[in-house]
């Protein structure tokens, strides 16, 4: 890859903004990158002014991560096509139910040498066949795709509080320049060659955290939340062998496995949204989404939904009983007191 290297995050969420701030600082100086990162921003009115025009002006996206200042070589732009216009590294983060329809968009409009980095957490069901994320910017775009996943709730890394993240790469020169970009004394980055599972240990624990939210909201302890995360990390497992034939177990130990899965099952929106989802008694979980995430989404949902769509379709619900049950409670198809049905029967113990 030529210098100097010119990056783009496409995407302006809270995880979206304190990447932005990180990426921007570490470029800053740095001969190696192009100083100014352009930002997409979906254009919303602030109290009668333009998101981006705030984030240009104030340097704070104040919707979405306010009290955080970004660097002032953070642009933001509200056209993706010009965002991305001549980027050498496309950081897409967002909600992944976007992605498909943001990569039409900017079909034709990148550079042909250049690379994505998906930070996006959930799967692709598209005519009834599931794929990850990177591989939909892969296809639509004609561009190789990494992936970033960790233990990463936005608002701690925004404070900069220390935590861990993985990138997944399998080419050695692009991983280290990865880390250049992605790397700070408070986020510390480990490159392994394993991206599917990577990524999918980063779409999977959302689902187990709803459940973890779900014992919260019914009053059970620590005891009962720690067989959710271990039933749900064996169904993590036995997905990524089944379909994607993942094999490599060390790459559950990184943080973007087993640590992410702790972090997410005892913080953030999807275990919060799903312990309010049982304690509220009646409310969707999308009434809650739009009550409570001031715009923002949940993954947790949306992705048992995909991952139910398959696991149906191919008679195995019966095999994956937590992931079964996580979804049909979300959509109101069981209630949730028979979670603990679930736990208590899995085949584990059989």
């Amino acid at each position: 890859m030529s210098h100097p290297v010119k990056v783009c995050i496409v995407g302006s969420g809270n995880w979206g903004s304190v990447i932005a701030k990180i990426v921007g600082l570490n470029v800053k100086g740095n001969a190696k990158f192009t100083e100014t990162v352009n930002m997409y921003v979906y254009e919303e009115l602030i109290n009668g002014r333009k998101l981006t025009e705030i984030i240009n002006t104030e340097h704070e996206n104040v919707k979405y991560l306010p009290g955080c200042k970004l660097p002032s070589n953070i642009v933001a732009v509200p056209d993706v096509i010009e965002a991305a216009k001549d980027a050498d590294i496309l950081v897409f983060v967002m909600p992944h139910q976007f992605i498909r329809g943001l990569c039409k968009q900017l079909s034709g409009n990148v550079k042909k040498t250049a690379i994505g980095v998906s930070l996006c957490k959930g799967l692709d069901v598209t005519d009834g066949k599931l794929d990850l994320i990177s591989n939909v910017i892969r296809t639509f775009l004609g561009v190789d795709c990494a992936v970033l996943m960790g233990a990463n709730i936005a608002s701690e890394v925004a404070l900069e509080q220390f935590c861990e993240a993985t990138v997944g790469c399998k080419d050695k020169d692009l991983g280290r320049t990865l880390k250049e970009i992605f790397q700070a004394p408070y986020f510390r980055i480990t490159v392994v060659p394993d991206v599917e599972t990577v990524e999918l240990c980063g779409a999977l624990k959302n689902i187990v955290a709803v459940g973890a939210g779900f014992i919260d909201g019914l009053g059970f302890g620590g005891n009962t939340k720690a067989a959710v995360i271990r039933l749900g990390l064996m169904e993590m497992v036995a997905f990524c062998q089944r379909f994607f034939n993942s094999n490599r177990i060390e790459t559950f130990l990184e943080s973007c496995g087993f640590a992410d899965l702790i972090t997410t099952c005892f913080s953030g929106r999807n275990r919060r949204i799903a312990e309010i989802f049982v304690t509220s008694k009646g409310k969707s979980i999308e009434d809650l989404e739009r009550e409570l995430l001031n715009g923002q989404k949940l993954q947790g949902p949306p992705t048992a939904a995909e991952v139910n769509h398959i696991l149906k379709e191919k008679n195995l619900e019966d095999q994956f009983p937590l992931f079964t049950a996580i979804h049909h409670i979300c959509i109101k198809q069981l209630p949730v007191e028979k979670l603990l049905d679930c736990l208590k029967n899995h085949p584990e113990h059989i």
